[in-house]
């Protein structure tokens, strides 16, 4: 994995790879097609985006259901 990063301080930046999840998502290339532009009309990135959805469906989720254990184990 290659990162550029020009006029940053790295010096205090820590990226912990083992937080990140690779995920493959398999969805309709017109329906992405139209996600992509949503996304990008939002100034962010598709995969920034799904991750802002995933952040409020947790959040609801949460809200109605109580919190989720952090321990969770990946399936």
């Amino acid at each position: 994995m290659v990162l550029k990063l020009s006029h940053i301080d790295t010096s205090r930046m820590v990226i912990n790879m083992d937080l990140l999840v690779r995920y493959t998502l398999r969805v309709n290339r017109e329906l992405f097609r139209k996600f992509r532009y949503i996304a990008e009309y939002e100034g962010r990135s598709a995969n920034k985006e799904i991750e802002q959805y995933m952040k409020q469906r947790v959040k609801e989720f949460e809200s109605e259901q109580g919190k989720i254990p952090a321990n969770q184990q990946e399936k």
